[in-house]
């Protein structure tokens, strides 16, 4: 399920902090800060689209996570490859490694990285 970008932030900040209450996610926004009602909009959504639950202590309410931050953009990574790269993974390395400004050193980062997950999958 795709996100607004505004879902996406809010949910960047619940990723980050685990738990959370309103005035926490509040303070977390720089000046002019969002109205309650905002927040509180955007938590109902994230809430009918199984992003988030709470629990109830006292008066407030407590936010946490349903899916995990690396579930969310990998689905979103998978549906790029097949509608953008002919479902081919290999494509989109190839353009990602192509259109992007790494510098060597994050190619050789990246080299590494393919390297040991080669040598995870040998096993």
């Amino acid at each position: 399920m795709q996100l607004s970008k505004k879902e996406e932030q809010l949910m960047e900040f619940i990723w980050k902090q685990g738990k959370v209450f309103m005035k926490d996610i509040i303070e977390s926004y720089p000046e002019p800060k969002p109205a309650t009602t905002t927040i509180s909009t955007l938590l109902k959504r994230l809430q009918d689209k199984k992003f988030v639950a709470y629990k109830v202590f006292g008066n407030s309410r407590q936010y946490y996570p349903l899916v995990k931050k690396v579930d969310y953009f990998s689905k979103h990574v998978k549906g790029m490859i097949k509608n953008y790269f002919d479902n081919s993974p290999l494509q989109f390395a190839s353009f990602f490694t192509k259109a992007t400004d790494l510098t060597t050193t994050e190619l050789e980062d990246l080299k590494k990285i393919v390297d040991q997950e080669i040598k995870r999958k040998e096993k």
